[in-house]
């Protein structure tokens, strides 16, 4: 019989944070610099700044510095891939550092946004994902290096590259927009060779719910660090409200969640997906709380959705362990997997629990929803 194991009322944001320290307390057993660990980070630290609660500040500490040694070098971590994913990770270190001031943490996020000054782009300037994913723009790569490069330059005030920031950021969008559906296409290949492209609009096949998510919280995230007269601010606040709108339009309705491939809800083998949906979702509570969006409009869907992500992704296990369920584990294009971004092939991706590409933006909405109590 179904046992019902909390509600929009309880405090998840402390009991999953107290999860993640007694559940794993070193964040990553493979020793492996990976992009949802700072994701995860992240999360600890925003509901860290809310409750004041010292452990979780120690626990991100001690996970980065079993990274960065002494002279603020980052083990496992190869510059010369240029991939954007290794950049995500130094959120967590310009978190520390704001904190802590010890400069291994400046020097090591340093590293980071050097990679970016020489990071291969596109025609348009667009940064590559990867560099063994040459031309290719992937929406994922706004969250995981754009923010980061704009937050660095905001912390130690610089200002050289911000406009840098916005071409990133307006860019993306131009390259894998829809215009029927209103929504981003999760990748593009400006040289349409990949087969996975369309040889006319260079356009992955389908609209893949996580990458979206990774853009609006991207999106949300990097206005904070542009300053308001900077040139392209708006335009970047036009296109989150114009994807939310979009995303709103291909919410399944009884819930307000979304399928892992948004547009077909009703296709056989598709599901309602975790990770997306909560990413999204904190998109919309901080743009409700930074006022970017209408609330009387958001607040309400926003309650809706996140009731029933509680009850169709969170449980608690007997020894009151939260976990995020129903993760797509990951998804990509080509590779040496040679992926194709069909319809099976997103589908057929294993479904996975606290997985951090879930337990983080879970987190994550958790701080916001604290917020949101104590602005009432």
């Amino acid at each position: 019989m179904y046992r019902k194991y909390g509600d929009e009322k309880t405090k998840w944001a402390e009991n999953s944070a107290n999860t993640i320290l007694k559940r794993e307390p070193v964040m990553n057993l493979k020793h492996k610099w990976e992009y949802e660990d700072g994701l995860m980070l992240n999360g600890m630290y925003e509901i860290y700044k809310e409750t004041g609660n010292k452990a979780y500040l120690d626990y991100i500490q001690y996970n980065m510095d079993l990274f960065v040694d002494g002279r603020g070098s980052i083990l496992n971590y190869h510059p010369e891939e240029f991939n954007l994913d290794h950049i995500n990770n130094g959120k967590a270190l310009l978190d520390l550092f704001e904190v802590t001031h010890d400069e291994r943490y400046k020097t090591a996020a340093e590293s980071l946004y050097k990679q970016l000054l020489q990071q291969p782009r596109t025609t348009d300037g667009t940064f590559w994902h990867k560099g063994v994913y040459p031309y290719q723009v992937w929406l994922d790569g706004l969250y995981m290096g754009s923010v980061f490069y704009a937050r660095y330059q905001n912390l130690f005030n610089l200002s050289e590259n911000l406009e840098d920031v916005v071409q990133q950021f307006l860019n993306a969008y131009k390259v894998t927009y829809d215009e029927k559906t209103g929504l981003c296409y999760h990748a593009y290949d400006e040289k349409r060779v990949e087969p996975w492209a369309d040889k006319i609009t260079g356009h992955s096949p389908h609209f893949w719910l996580r990458s979206l998510g990774w853009f609006v919280m991207a999106i949300v995230d990097v206005l904070d660090y542009l300053p308001d007269h900077l040139e392209g601010k708006d335009q970047i606040k036009v296109i989150l409200l114009s994807l939310l709108n979009s995303l709103e339009n291909y919410a399944d309705q009884r819930t307000n969640l979304w399928y892992q491939i948004v547009v077909q809800g009703d296709r056989p083998g598709n599901y309602l997906e975790s990770s997306g949906s909560l990413m999204i979702l904190n998109a919309i509570a901080k743009a409700i709380r930074m006022g970017y969006i209408d609330p009387v409009q958001w607040q309400p869907f926003l309650d809706k959705a996140y009731k029933n992500a509680i009850e169709q992704f969170i449980t608690v296990t007997n020894e009151g362990y939260v976990n995020v369920n129903k993760i797509c584990q990951v998804a990509g294009l080509g590779g040496k997997d040679k992926r194709d971004g069909s319809f099976a092939y997103y589908i057929s991706e294993p479904i996975v629990t606290n997985d951090h590409k879930g337990v983080g933006p879970f987190l994550l909405l958790s701080a916001e929803l604290i917020r949101k109590k104590q602005l009432v």
